[in-house]
């Protein structure tokens, strides 16, 4: 059985909705979930991420409200975005981060609307996952989602939520088809059409 490699934030839209398809990821390859910190993945690549650039920000969620409505996914934006994910982040990493404590995390943001910062919701989240708040802050749970990060940046994961497959990156919830194709063996992958995909050259650079 292959391995998936999993690499996602809470912070991300297109993560929840691909954390939808995890049991079918599991179903299919030895799946590790790996918590990473989106903006430290844009900080070494000298990206801005979508909700930096304000008609971005608007069409991605635009966009996610689309693909949420038209794959049946549950929905509801949490209250202010972009939010700081590292304590969901760290305790995802406390609590081993298996595809149903990845799922239920993504669930309090993007369909309960909950974040860290109200106080009674997330004391009620820890309580659930029987989590001591100081875990949270342990030098442990702090050290894991930044390894976790310089993993991926060495693996040039730019971007989440990105799936490693026999070495391949593949990125993004639009991609979930390629992810599964990829896992089957699909003869496109030793196919010439991917080859010159990856044999194209470098042309005109844009001036910084």
């Amino acid at each position: 059985m292959k391995t998936l490699t999993w690499y996602f934030d809470f912070i991300s839209p297109y993560a929840y909705l691909q954390s939808t398809r995890l049991p079918e990821f599991a179903a299919h390859a030895r799946l590790e979930c790996r918590p990473v910190l989106f903006a430290g993945l844009l900080k070494h690549f000298g990206h801005k991420g979508p909700a930096e650039i304000e008609p971005k920000r608007v069409w991605t969620f635009e966009h996610v409200a689309w693909l949420a409505h038209r794959h049946g996914i549950a929905l509801a934006m949490p209250p202010m975005h972009p939010f700081n994910p590292l304590p969901l982040l760290r305790l995802s990493s406390v609590l081993g981060s298996g595809v149903d404590v990845v799922q239920r995390l993504f669930r309090f943001v993007w369909v309960e609307g909950g974040l860290p910062t109200d106080a009674a919701r997330w004391t009620a989240l820890l309580a659930e996952l029987g989590t001591d708040p100081a875990a949270i802050e342990a030098s442990a749970a702090r050290d894991a989602v930044r390894a976790n990060t310089d993993a991926a940046i060495a693996a040039g994961i730019f971007g989440v939520p990105t799936s490693i497959v026999d070495g391949q990156r593949i990125w993004g919830f639009e991609s979930t088809d390629m992810v599964m194709a990829r896992l089957a063996d699909d003869p496109f992958f030793d196919g010439g059409a991917i080859r010159a995909a990856r044999a194209l050259p470098q042309g005109v650079a844009r001036k910084t």
